[in-house]
């Protein structure tokens, strides 16, 4: 059976990776060689530290109810313990203002790091995704080794990587779009297992059904799926490794999504 797809009305765009989402732009963000990639100030940390509190208490708390979120295979956390020990990727699809939040939700209390579009830094929650671990990507080709050297340091911390491959954020879209190449081969570059995490959807019910009409709205219900970890292949190339492991993992994330006919291939780039 499929999975259950919510008919909200929105209208997405032709290009699978184009940015839907509008937000109020504040400010002006200049992502260069001279910008904080690792925020290190003592204010930065403070910040980080009370943001992960409120996600690990508050978050952990409200979302079952404003959500209905239902998370499967947790069991893989500990069947996997010592592969995981010293630090994984989770990839994605990106269909939620809050599921970066519902990622976390399924690993429980890690904090982690993940790529960023800039233009989200220019928006009224710039303090809170920094905070939360968000790395700007840079357009400039010159600046990318500062990125890296950021992510080099997280790795070398063995913190945990999230990552969204399908680049944009679809609200409550139902298949899963074409991954960007970079997230595997950033994977690869440091030799990180890759957790897959679906989100899908289920009708809303009773008390959920509550929740919806008292703001007024048909939200779905929300599951999450934790599957297998994901490796790349030591016998191949660095170019075939890293291809073969966005394709195993496309594939994980739609088969975990409960999708048989996903319309779009693995490759989005």
């Amino acid at each position: 059976m499929e999975p259950y797809i919510p008919q909200l009305n929105i209208v997405y765009p032709d290009k699978p990776d184009a940015h839907m989402v509008e937000f109020k732009v504040l400010r002006d963000i200049n992502v260069d060689e001279h910008y904080p990639f690792l925020d290190k100030s003592f204010k930065f940390k403070l910040m980080r530290g009370l943001v992960y509190l409120g996600i690990f208490t508050l978050v952990f708390m409200i979302s079952p109810t404003r959500f209905g979120i239902k998370i499967e295979g947790r069991n893989i956390l500990r069947k996997y313990r010592k592969l995981l020990k010293d630090g994984a990727m989770t990839i994605s699809n990106h269909v939620q203002r809050w599921d970066f939040l519902f990622v976390q939700q399924a690993i429980r209390y890690r904090t982690m790091y993940f790529p960023l579009w800039k233009e989200q830094l220019r928006g009224p929650d710039a303090g809170l995704i920094r905070a939360a671990g968000g790395i700007p990507v840079p357009e400039d080709i010159h600046t990318i080794k500062y990125f890296n050297q950021a992510f080099d340091e997280i790795r070398a911390r063995k913190k945990w990587i999230h990552a969204f491959p399908e680049s944009s954020r679809f609200d409550y879209f139902q298949p899963i779009r074409p991954f960007k190449k970079g997230v595997f081969t950033m994977a690869y570059r440091y030799q990180l297992p890759v957790l897959p995490i679906a989100i899908s959807y289920r009708k809303p019910r009773f008390p959920f059904t509550l929740v919806n009409m008292l703001r007024k709205q048909k939200l779905p219900m929300i599951t999450i799926r934790i599957g297998e970890p994901v490796l790349f292949d030591p016998n191949l190339s660095r170019k075939e490794a890293v291809q073969k492991l966005r394709k195993d993992c496309h594939e994980a994330v739609v088969r975990l999504a409960g999708i048989t006919n996903n319309p779009y291939p693995a490759e989005g780039d």
